[in-house]
């Protein structure tokens, strides 16, 4: 299954930048919807999105395609 780190980018962020980062923020910024940025945090949700999304998290985030989402195989 495919998870993404919007949590730890979002940390990260906060932590490198000194200030909180809202998921507003990054809606405003990316044009990604909020709501679609919320589903994405949550591994429950299977959240599938567009490769132009990712392009939009990766220059917000300034980070690798790698550093959005990873693979992680599912329990048999």
């Amino acid at each position: 299954m495919i998870l993404f780190r919007i949590k730890e980018l979002v940390a990260e962020k906060e932590k490198r930048e000194n200030r909180k980062v809202t998921l507003a923020e990054i809606s405003q910024h990316t044009g990604v919807n909020r709501t679609s940025l919320s589903k994405m945090q949550n591994p429950d949700m299977k959240h599938s999105t567009t490769t132009s999304a990712i392009d939009s998290l990766c220059r917000f985030f300034d980070c690798n395609v790698e550093d959005i989402m990873v693979y992680v195989k599912d329990p048999e």
